[in-house]
């Protein structure tokens, strides 16, 4: 019996992805070598990597003038490429501080150039992102960058600012609702979370940015070279790239993220309901900016967490301990987690406070 995965990342993939990567394993369409075996620019490879592309244009609309990148480092990377790449000399970065994964971005940024703070809630407990109406924007800022989902804390921006040149972090929300990326400059999501296994950072870059690069940048650090090199510049992790194709492709057969979304908010609603039931258990985000994608929350008597978490796993309920940097509890219901995994934490939550309330 699969357990249920309620993990941060790496976190559940679709059973029937797990599935067809299986039978596919050793012998690839009739190749009789693995993917995993065959050369980044061969046929067999090249197929799958560019209808990886189309599909992730597909499911997000993606317009003209922006590249699809397969990139390696995961979004940690990503907080050093940005500024390298974007943030001139002279210039101003806009940032948001709103919990621990936008504060790595902020100290990163701050290595590489100047970077102003337009909005700190990071520190805040209820947890939440900024709002929109509070961020003290400077005018000629290179960027504004912001986290849409705090995998930690469980907070995620439900509505976008307008900037000439939004970047944004979604390794933990990607994919899983429509998204107008003609409204961002740089979009960037590891892929362990929502996508598929560990080993590739996905960026979806307007082409035009990435002539901003000084050419004392490292090569293999420009954007420029990975979109006039179709992410092959150097040995793509052919392997991840494979398991998103599969993603993909689920994706799309399940209605695209129109129907994703939908589902989102209802396993999401369904457990935030059970939470704000009892006095119990107490969600840990301020409601306005609570998560779909990784619902945290304590126990009234937090010596009973431990308890809670051991007693879950028992029940295959696994990954349920929150961040080392946090405690807590915390449930990651991720595109690919199912409804069934849901409604059995709340009913073993339900007889977890019978028992111990």
């Amino acid at each position: 019996m699969r357990a249920y995965n309620f993990s941060a990342g790496p976190s559940t993939i679709p059973e029937e992805v797990l599935k067809e990567a299986q039978a596919e394993l050793l012998d690839y369409q009739g190749t009789g070598m693995s993917i995993m075996e065959m050369s980044h620019r061969g046929a067999a490879y090249s197929a799958i990597h560019d209808e990886t592309i189309a599909n992730i244009k597909q499911l997000l609309n993606v317009p003209e003038g922006y590249s699809v990148l397969f990139m390696t480092g995961g979004a940690s990377s990503q907080f050093a490429l940005i500024p390298l790449n974007l943030l001139g000399e002279g210039q101003t970065a806009d940032y948001t501080d709103s919990g621990a994964w936008a504060t790595k971005a902020v100290k990163e940024g701050q290595l590489l150039g100047n970077v102003h703070v337009a909005a700190d809630c990071g520190k805040e407990i209820p947890t939440r992102v900024p709002s929109i109406d509070e961020l003290d924007l400077i005018d000629d800022a290179a960027y504004l960058h912001i986290t849409s989902n705090e995998t930690i804390s469980g907070a995620q921006w439900k509505d976008f600012p307008e900037h000439d040149c939004l970047i944004a972090d979604m390794s933990s929300d990607i994919l899983s609702r429509p998204l107008d990326v003609s409204k961002f400059g740089l979009i960037y999501a590891g892929a362990q979370k929502n996508l598929g296994p560990a080993g590739i950072t996905l960026v979806i870059i307007k082409d035009e940015l990435a002539e901003r690069c000084p050419d004392t940048v490292p090569t293999i650090m420009r954007y420029k070279t990975h979109i006039t090199s179709n992410s092959l510049y150097n040995t793509v992790p052919t392997f991840p790239v494979y398991i998103l194709c599969l993603v993909t492709r689920w994706l799309l057969a399940k209605g695209g993220l129109e129907g994703m979304q939908k589902q989102n908010e209802e396993k999401a609603a369904k457990l935030y309901t059970a939470i704000d039931s009892t006095d119990f258990y107490t969600g840990t985000a301020v409601k306005e900016y609570r998560s779909n994608m990784n619902i945290t929350f304590r126990i009234a008597n937090e010596e009973l967490e431990s308890k809670f978490i051991a007693e879950a796993s028992e029940r295959n309920l696994k990954g349920l301990k929150g961040h080392r940097s946090v405690g807590g509890i915390r449930a990651s219901i991720y595109n690919a987690f199912p409804v069934e995994g849901v409604d059995a934490l709340i009913s073993f939550m339900k007889e977890f406070e019978a028992n111990n309330g």
